[in-house]
């Protein structure tokens, strides 16, 4: 095809320089024969000059007459006339055309060059004229004595011969491309078909395990990406219908067949915990991980490792750690690690939480590294990646690796499962070079973390700023055009996955009418039936901006007095790593701040904020994400927020005005929603105000165009394209192992 292009295009220009040389050609040759037939008139007369003056003052015009038929006797030569000076006609041979007259020649010689002058130059006349018989070229030409010009000679010269030649020229012009061009698109076509036979049949023998030649390679490399790539994009957007769990199944077991992934993750999905009346509670964590992950465990089964954090996940557990999950479907496998009270305290809540954590996030926290805390990290993260190790029936699995709790994990994966396809998805946002080398071991979390065959994150913009610490901290090469990274003859892929949550999800589908959920909400609280509500529901981190989301409810009510006591605003906050001194004073805070609030407006019929600090299971959440007219999202930096999507999942009524913060990486996807700067409290609380006197027709349009989005962009979408990009890249990992195989084997045998 690409040999074809080439010849039509070099016919092209083939043809366009045909075209430009018969053109230039063509204006040559008739030059030459203008200025030709020119000089031969001239010379005719010069050399009948004498007999000319001798018969042009004689009475009798037949001698004139004579001598010009003396002068028409050259074959070119159709006729002549002699005139006089004013114009005046003296004599003319037979044949001379009757549109040109002397008096017409005499006006246009006399305008041109004043040849006629006394004192002037021989000089020649010529024009070409096209008449009923054809075209003709005029030359006139002074005749003098020793006294000056007595007028001039008009000879009529047939062209017929002139346009002859050139056509004849313009036909070998002609003959002379054609042959070009056929004898070029041949050999081209020819050379083209010789050279990609011999590329196909090399590619296909390095396809087949022969002999792989070094300059093949990239070619072979790329070949293989872009099918990928293709074959990556044609599966995304079939037309089997919205990603759904069965078809998150279908496709796994098409691409998995039917093998269980093991996922990695700190928090657990389910957790068993002791009851004051001595039995056993099954609580839903507050985890976005959790919301995410979940459903896809439900949808395609395998085993969740994680820390067994419950009161009473021991007893709940067998011997080994497993319990079947969720109670009543049992569909997926939890095994629980049990860490003891030192290594929670040095891994998660010091390193992870108190050094990762806010190294991360720009909410103005000073991490804080110790070296025995790092100590602890290394060692629970040896810990699960064993734990990984035992649970895996294969010697190339698909494990999923979680968050920035397991940073050193994929290493240690790969060093006892060199075959194992591993995804790390780091779910909070990663920071800038500069600030990442606050930490004292940025060499050692980037190698663990790129032992990972694909590594996830949010966005584009945190993949490349992962980019920029490998570049600036490893010896590695970076591949900016495919997002990877190379390392030790290994690539790691870069990749930006948006996290969803589920749909249709099963917490709005078995939440009560919305109508029901507003009465029922406004009933716990204290609230008048008709009241306005604004919901916020977070854990209290100080990542999530509770104390800036009280300010703009306060500024709310001083620009707007006539809110008060009509409005309230409730702030759902599960209880969060209590145990550091920074989510302690955070919750005082925000205690200290909504009594303030309250204090000043002692005449409010109901309390402007409500702060509810315990743990609430997804379906209260649900239902005050139902009952409230606005859900207020006010996080500082985060990475996705999936409370943005739980509220536009739940709300199925298409009412509900979403306000979210400019820093999370829902504010790339839900662009319907009010999104405000949380620091800016002027901004934050107009946009509020709006959002209470937002009509129902507007909020119905935002809303609905937001369920669209999470509706095609859900989890199972979100894990079903890692989970394939993994599939995709183990089959290209196991067919160029087995081609190492080969040539390895051959090289032993020879």
């Amino acid at each position: 095809m690409r040999a074809l292009r080439f010849a039509i295009l070099l016919i092209l220009c083939l043809g366009l320089v045909t075209w430009a040389a018969s053109v230039i050609v063509g204006q040559t040759t008739r030059g030459w024969f203008e200025r030709d037939i020119g000089l031969r008139a001239q010379l005719a007369v010069r050399s009948a000059r004498h007999v000319l003056l001798a018969r042009w003052r004689e009475p009798d015009p037949s001698a004139l007459q004579t001598a010009l038929a003396e002068l028409a006797h050259d074959e070119r030569i159709m006729a002549v006339a002699a005139c006089t000076g004013d114009g005046r006609l003296l004599s003319q041979t037979s044949g001379y055309p009757m549109e040109v007259t002397c008096e017409e020649l005499a006006s246009r010689v006399t305008a041109q060059d004043s040849l006629l002058s006394p004192g002037s130059e021989w000089r020649l006349w010529n024009e070409v004229r096209r008449i009923a018989g054809g075209s003709i070229q005029v030359t006139a030409i002074p005749v003098r004595d020793q006294d000056g010009p007595v007028g001039f000679v008009s000879l009529i010269h047939d062209r017929t011969f002139v346009e002859r030649r050139e056509a004849e020229t313009l036909r070998f012009i002609l003959a002379a491309f054609a042959v070009l061009a056929v004898a070029a698109s041949l050999l081209t076509m020819f050379a083209g078909r010789i050279y990609w036979r011999g590329w196909s049949e090399e590619v296909r023998r390095l396809l087949r395990g022969g002999e792989q030649r070094p300059e093949f390679q990239p070619i072979l490399r790329d070949v293989r990406e872009l099918v990928d790539r293709i074959v990556a994009e044609k599966e995304a957007e079939t037309d089997d219908g919205p990603w759904t769990p069965q078809r998150l199944k279908q496709t796994l077991l098409r691409h998995l067949h039917g093998e269980k992934i093991v996922v990695l993750a700190n928090r657990e999905p389910y957790i068993h915990e002791r009851a004051p009346d001595g039995g056993v509670t099954v609580v839903h964590p507050a985890s976005g991980l959790v919301t995410a992950l979940e459903p896809v465990l439900r949808a395609c089964s395998g085993t969740w490792i994680a820390h067994g954090a419950g009161s009473a996940d021991r007893e709940s557990a067998d011997s080994s750690g497993h319990v079947r999950v969720p109670p009543g479907e049992e569909s997926y496998l939890v095994r629980r690690v049990w860490l003891s009270e030192q290594e929670e305290k040095g891994y998660y809540y010091g390193f992870a939480n108190e050094g990762l954590w806010p190294l991360c996030h720009i909410a103005h926290t000073r991490p804080v590294f110790r070296n025995e805390d790092w100590s602890h990290y290394q060692q629970v993260n040896a810990r699960f990646a064993d734990a990984v190790c035992e649970e895996v029936d294969l010697d190339d699995p698909i494990v999923l690796v979680q968050d920035y709790h397991f940073a050193l994990a994929p290493r240690l994966i790969r060093e006892k499962l060199p075959r194992s396809t591993i995804t790390m998805f780091w779910h909070i946002p990663w920071p800038n070079s500069q600030k990442f080398g606050i930490c004292p071991w940025p060499e050692q979390l980037l190698e663990g973390m790129l032992g990972a065959s694909i590594l996830g994150f949010h966005t584009q913009s945190d993949c490349n700023s992962f980019l920029d610490s490998v570049d600036r901290f490893l010896e590695a090469r970076i591949d900016r055009e495919q997002n990877a990274v190379v390392q030790h003859g290994r690539r790691t892929l870069v990749r930006p996955y948006p996290i969803s949550l589920e749909w249709p999800n099963r917490w709005a589908r078995g939440a009560p009418a919305p109508e029901e959920c507003r009465e029922s909400a406004r009933r716990e609280l204290g609230l008048a039936p008709d009241s306005l509500l604004i919901v916020g529901v977070d854990r209290l981190d100080y990542t999530k901006g509770v104390e800036e989301r009280l300010l703009a409810i306060e500024r709310l009510l001083e620009r707007r007095p006539d809110l008060v006591g009509r409005m309230s605003f409730v702030q759902l906050g599960a209880p969060s790593r209590t145990v550091i001194e920074r989510y302690r004073q955070l919750n005082e805070r925000v205690d200290a701040l909504a009594e303030r609030i309250n204090r000043r407006f002692p005449g409010a019929s109901q309390p402007p904020i409500v702060v509810r600090r315990a743990h609430h299971e997804p379906p209260t959440v649900f239902r005050y994400y139902r009952a409230a007219d606005v859900c207020y999202v006010s996080s500082l930096h985060d990475g996705m927020n999936l409370v943005a999507k739980e509220f536009v999942a739940a709300r199925d009524d298409e009412h509900g005005v979403l306000v979210l913060s400019q820093f999370t990486g829902a504010a790339r996807e839900l662009t319907e929603a009010l999104i405000v700067n949380p620091y800016d409290l002027e901004e934050s609380s107009a946009a509020l105000a709006l959002a209470l006197e937002m009509s129902r027709d507007e909020q119905r349009e935002r809303m609905r165009s937001m369920r669209a989005f999470v509706a095609e962009f859900n989890v199972y979408r979100w894990a079903g394209r890692m989970l394939v990009d993994a599939a995709r890249l183990r089959r290209r990992e196991r067919l160029a192992g087995r081609l190492t195989d080969r040539v390895n084997g051959n090289k032993e045998d020879l």
